[in-house]
């Protein structure tokens, strides 16, 4: 019988089924490089303790350094028949370096190994996400800054309600993603601890030093308690959500690109880089890249719900069915980091159509809410009465078949005879546009003020 390196205890070799249940090396290999480097500085540790010698040490450190760069150039693949990626790399490096390489798991479990690993590769994976958003929100700044006064009809419930700008319209998701960002920063600051050294729960009774174990490996410091963090995966869950929001905001701006590049819409036109044909109609020009982002996020939620619900009936400390707590991640990160790339390029390359934009604000009587506020102003009229009286305005333009825009001041007169010739340039759609200068609003001066609060933001993080 083949000897079980994990087990001291089973005598018998394991279940053919409960091998493939419970195997995980198809996929937490891919967590090598954090388990080669976890065990170095826990055997570095151990060698400045005086718990393993020098010597042991530089053959542990040389033997990891030499299997890292096998695995990395593939002369080494990880498909034998270990249990998991921690039990491959210790069987590598004692085929490689002999008995001592039976030393590294001194005053350490799979426990707290596996979880030092997970949690670099979360926290290595959500600075690369933070610094993907960085560039996905350059892009928006970028494609703002050129269409400040591109008027487009802002909706509300998908009607059209205020006239706004592009620029405006593009900002909304650059804040959106910002926050997308400040979560992504938070998360790592606050999960910023480390495993190593906390045994299988209870910590150990060798002298070990959790500080200089935590410091080699770019952690804050080490975990307050050893019960807790065996079995802590609050760091996963975090990056799961964080990825779901920002997928979801991703999923949103894809839902109105799809809308924009319809013949109905024609606001965009995507790049026929990013876009597919039909296998039967030929004329077809699908929005596909959009439409794989918004179903993306799907499969996002899905991940963070399925490692929800593993956890949330687990007892302290360590249970085998944290085992499930990887490979949603790894897909979610995997998802995430294409995701934002294709966004990056796609928004890059894509056309506003000005014109079309321009024309749809000619519909919907966009600056009814500014003849309201003219009579509110300029009449000393109660709002809830100006608002009735454009409501029968645009009524009777209705009737007329024009815009509210579109009224002469004969027009306007035969409705309300009090009105000034000044009324026209309030219903002026570029005007109703611009005159929204306060904070946060829409017009060209306002729009520009937020590209420089976000500009001025950028570079204070980006170092």
């Amino acid at each position: 019988m083949k000897k079980n390196i994990a087990s001291a205890r089973i005598n018998i070799e394991s279940s053919h089924l409960l091998k493939v249940l419970n195997d995980s090396l198809p996929f937490d290999k891919e967590l090598f490089k954090e388990d080669i480097k976890g065990s170095i500085a826990h055997a570095r540790m151990l060698s400045n303790k005086e718990i393993i010698s020098n010597d042991d040490f530089a053959l542990i450190e040389s033997g990891l350094n030499e299997l890292l760069s096998d695995i990395e150039s593939g002369k080494i693949e990880l498909n034998e028949g270990d249990e998991d990626i921690h039990m491959a790399i210790e069987r590598l490096l004692t085929a490689k370096i002999g008995d001592a390489a039976k030393r590294v798991h001194t005053a350490r479990s799979r426990n707290d190994q596996v979880a030092t690993d997970f949690r670099l590769y979360v926290q290595n994976n959500t600075i690369e996400l933070a610094n993907l958003l960085i560039r996905v929100i350059k892009s928006f700044i970028n494609i703002a800054k050129d269409n400040t006064d591109t008027l487009l009809p802002g909706m509300t419930h998908l009607q059209h309600a205020q006239p706004i700008n592009f620029g405006y319209h593009m900002l909304a998701y650059a804040v959106m993603f910002k926050r997308d960002y400040e979560r992504f920063i938070s998360s790592y600051d606050r999960n910023n601890i480390s495993p190593l050294g906390c045994a299988a729960l209870a910590g150990t009774p060798h002298p070990i030093d959790r500080e200089q174990t935590a410091k080699e490996l770019g952690f804050k410091e080490p975990s307050i308690n050893c019960l807790d963090t065996v079995s802590d995966r609050d760091f996963a869950l975090e990056i799961l959500f964080n990825i779901s929001t920002m997928m979801m905001h991703i999923s949103r701006l894809s839902e109105e690109l799809i809308l924009w590049s319809t013949s109905e819409f024609k606001f965009v036109t995507l790049s026929d880089k990013h876009a597919t044909g039909s296998s039967i109609m030929p004329q077809k020009k699908n929005p596909d890249i959009p439409e794989l982002l918004r179903g993306k996020t799907g499969r996002a939620y899905g991940n963070l719900i399925s490692l929800l619900t593993v956890m949330k009936g687990l007892p302290l400390a360590y249970n085998k069915d944290t085992q499930e707590d990887k490979e949603g991640v790894f897909d979610s990160v995997h998802t995430a980091k294409i995701s934002l790339m294709v966004l990056i390029e796609m928004i890059d390359e894509m056309k506003v159509n000005k014109e079309n934009m321009k024309k749809a604000c000619k519909v919907g009587h966009l600056s009814a809410t500014d003849l309201a506020d003219y009579l509110v102003k300029n009449r000393d009229m109660p709002f809830r009465d100006a608002y009735h009286l454009v409501g029968n305005i645009v009524n009777e333009a209705e009737k007329l078949n024009k815009d509210i825009s579109e009224l002469s001041y004969q027009e306007l007169k035969s409705i309300d005879n009090t009105f000034a010739q000044d009324v026209i340039e309030v219903l002026n759609i570029t005007n109703s546009m611009n005159a929204r200068v306060s904070k946060g609003g829409t017009s060209t001066k306002s729009t520009k003020e937020q590209i420089d609060i976000l500009n001025s933001w950028l570079e204070k993080i980006v170092k």
